[in-house]
């Protein structure tokens, strides 16, 4: 059977009210991606939904074979399915885009257009963000700027998501990063090619309610900083070191009022800071490390990232799931 030229993967988690909307969007702008490409296919990963979604899903893929649905055994993340959607698409170009319509599928033609140019990689970068609070928006420009200043020799772009589109040879590189806690953006940006951006105004999510409430932002943060930098470690080199020079000016302070002060209740203050300090340093350090080992210890169990209850229109030969 010929490779698709295109494959879109759609993470799917809880998106009843959206699914329709979506699937008539799809197929208006199929229409324009025919003039562009000779085939195509749109993968849905169910994450474990809990609402009609799979129902909705199973529907869409009886109308038209090349709608194919992967469904997990319980919500895994959108990063996992992310992956599964990279694990099973055949096209020689892949387009990763949320379901919530806040990626627009009628960008999608511009990257492919830059695609066809020699692009390997065609990231959307969002010029503006509808319908998202002030501290979202000021949370999020925050974290990806202080995240590139971590990294050094890798460059994630700002205001940029998982909303892009990676030619086959990318699409296999991922496949071989097999790491549990993933950030999917940064893992694009580190195995490099050439890549170029497309610059979009993302509108308010259709319907529904996000599915990054700040809990899981949080979290997503600290996938992101902890997978790609070990700043975070080097903090105890720097808090040490401060703590050291916070010590001896400390003793030097504490022996000039001994000899020379004038009545001095002896230490009590000092003694209270000191500890106090200390103690806060060790337990964020405590705290970062221990995000580092639980990290090594998920990656030895060596479970599988995902558990997959159901696939629907994918045949055996495109199920070729590296092995985890």
């Amino acid at each position: 059977m010929p490779r698709p030229t295109l494959t879109v993967v759609i993470p799917i988690f809880n998106e009843e009210e959206v699914i329709p909307e979506l699937a008539r969007r799809l197929r208006e702008v199929i229409q324009v991606w025919n003039s562009q490409i000779d085939s195509w296919e749109v993968v849905f990963v169910n994450d474990g939904s809990k609402d009609k979604s799979l129902e909705q899903l199973r529907m869409l893929a009886t109308s038209d074979p090349r709608f194919k649905v992967i469904s997990f055994s319980r919500n895994f993340g959108h990063q996992m399915a992310i992956t599964a959607g990279l694990d099973r698409a055949q096209g020689e170009a892949v387009v990763i885009m949320d379901a919530d319509l806040q990626d627009p599928p009628e960008v999608v033609s511009e990257m492919i257009t830059r695609w066809r140019e020699g692009f390997d990689v065609v990231y959307g970068v969002r010029t503006k963000r509808v319908g998202e609070t002030l501290f979202k928006r000021v949370s999020a420009a925050a974290f990806y700027r202080l995240l590139r200043s971590m990294l050094g020799g890798v460059s994630i772009p700002a205001d940029a998501g998982d909303f892009r589109l990676i030619g086959r040879p990318v699409v296999l590189a991922m496949r071989a990063l097999r790491e549990r806690h993933r950030f999917v953006r940064g893992m694009v940006a580190w195995v490099g090619f050439r890549q170029t951006a497309v610059y979009y105004a993302r509108p308010a999510r259709f319907a529904g309610e996000t599915k990054y409430p700040i809990k899981k932002m949080v979290r997503f943060a600290i996938d992101g900083i902890a997978s790609f930098s070990v700043v975070p470690l080097r903090f105890a080199t720097w808090l040490g070191a401060l703590a050291g020079i916070a010590a001896a000016l400390t003793a030097a302070w504490a022996t000039y009022q001994r000899f020379f002060g004038t009545g001095v209740v002896p230490g009590w203050t000092t003694i209270m800071i000191a500890v106090a300090l200390g103690s806060s340093a060790q337990l964020l350090m405590t705290g970062v490390l221990g995000e580092y080992v639980g990290r090594i210890y998920e990656e030895i169990k060596r479970r599988p990232l995902y558990v997959t209850q159901e696939e629907i229109n994918l045949s055996s030969s495109e199920s070729d799931t590296p092995a985890d």
